[in-house]
């Protein structure tokens, strides 16, 4: 019989579907979510239960305003020859010690990807790694693994660092510090754990010292640009901050911040840095909301909200680390995005009806955070990743440098199940700071 529930189920099942099988048929994910989307539209306005009126509403126009101007924000900044000076000062620091270069690379992604977004942090960093290491005459795979690895981890801190924490943080209304005080233990026992797992796996790279020292200069293009771009940055991490105190939003802390630096920056062309903006992406955000809107108004995320009542209420330790593992799984199996979007609607239903579920976003975070570190498809960011090493390796003829599935799955998986161990523990022994009464 076919009825709100049991068309939204088959829509929402086959964009997903779609979604999750982009390697095998070619075709785009914001394509598969725009046709969930507009199938949605139809069949709500056809059963009763949705209109083109509530798939605007259910748009989150926080979390794709803030996307937005962040993307043009780091083209501004890239253009300034700053992010290369420092990975310059890293390859001469590190002084051909390979698991010092780890450290200290994988120590600057982290801290830009709490400001930046994961994906935007590995865009920047990828080529600079392939630079620094064809200086060394090493091999770049260790380097562009840590990149995504604790990009991915490293995000999950902050409200800002990854897209399911925006997403995340915008429905449950949590703010910026209260998000970073709770995230930041986890993540850093988990970045550490992370770490001891990279000098692990990859002990035979790491345990040469390049003879190679990295040498040249890298000049800046505009090293006044670049100044004026990281006080502004500051400031904006500042009003990230206190913004629940002065009643802003994230998105318009960045909004405010990128007007302020255009106007520092007289000669940079708005028309030539919104180029850099990923379009595709925010498509395919957009359409997610819609389509998820529209299963919320059917009933269908209600319905599973109500199958997992009873266990949060009854055994919140276990509900909690339920959520965390199959989080992390689907996350690592297909993406994180997606299953995030479907989430929050199930757990806003039980809030409303007073239960509190504030251990349960901690957990949804941790788990596609740290979930998308499992396969090579895991984060938008492990496929970035993937593709500059295939890109790289037919380039200088290197095979070797190619980062196939079976590599991910055997040095990848291995640092998602330690890092969930890591947050697991703490949610188990944690459970009480965790646990907050309201955002």
């Amino acid at each position: 019989m076919i009825n709100p529930l049991s068309i939204s189920a088959i829509i929402l099942a086959a964009t997903f579907i779609g979604i999750f099988t982009e390697q095998f048929h070619g075709i785009e994910r914001a394509k598969f979510a725009m046709a969930g989307a507009g199938a949605i539209i139809i069949a709500g306005q056809v059963f009763g239960f949705y209109s083109p009126e509530l798939a605007l509403a259910a748009i989150d126009w926080n979390v794709v305003f803030l996307l937005a101007i962040m993307m043009i924000m780091v083209s501004i900044m890239a253009s300034t020859g700053g992010f290369e000076h420092i990975a310059q000062r890293i390859g001469k620091v590190s002084n051909g010690n390979q698991f010092k270069l780890i450290i200290l690379l994988g120590s600057v992604i982290s801290l830009i990807s709490l400001v930046l977004d994961n994906v935007t942090t590995v865009i920047i960093f990828g080529p600079l790694i392939v630079i620094i290491c064809q200086r060394m005459a090493i091999s770049p795979v260790p380097y562009l693994f840590t990149a995504a690895l604790l990009s991915n981890a490293g995000g999950v801190a902050t409200l800002v660092g990854d897209p399911p924490n925006l997403m995340i943080g915008s429905a449950a209304k949590i703010d910026f510090s209260t998000f970073f005080i709770h995230m930041a233990p986890p993540v850093l026992f988990a970045w550490l754990a992370i770490l001891l797992c990279l000098k692990r796996l990859f002990s035979e790279d790491l345990s040469q010292t390049s003879l190679h020292q990295f040498s040249g200069r890298t000049h800046y293009t505009n090293r006044r640009l670049w100044r004026q771009s990281l006080r502004v940055m500051l400031l904006m991490v500042v009003l990230f901050v206190i913004h629940h105190h002065i009643g802003w939003q994230p998105w318009l802390v960045a909004a405010a911040c990128l007007t302020l630096l255009i106007f520092i920056a007289k000669k940079v062309d708005l028309e030539e840095v919104s180029h850099h903006i990923e379009t595709p992406m925010l498509i395919f955000f957009i359409s997610l909301f819609i389509l998820i809107g529209g299963v919320e108004h059917s009933g269908l995320l209600h319905l599973l909200g109500e199958k997992f009542k009873p266990i949060i209420i009854n055994y919140p330790i276990i509900a909690a680390l339920l959520l965390l593992w199959i989080a992390a799984i689907l996350s690592a199996l297909i993406d994180n995005i997606p299953f995030t979007a479907a989430m929050i609607p199930v757990l806003l239903s039980l809030d409303k009806q007073g239960i509190n579920v504030s251990v349960m976003w901690w957990a949804l975070a941790l788990g596609v955070g740290m979930g998308g570190n499992g396969s090579h498809i895991g984060s938008t960011a492990n496929v970035y990743i993937v593709t500059l090493s295939e890109r790289i390796s037919k380039q200088y003829n290197k095979p070797e440098w190619a980062i196939s599935p079976s590599l991910w799955f055997k040095k990848g998986l291995p640092v998602m199940f330690v890092s969930l161990v890591v947050c697991s523990l703490f949610i188990y022994f944690g459970y009480d700071f965790l646990y907050v009464e309201n955002f």
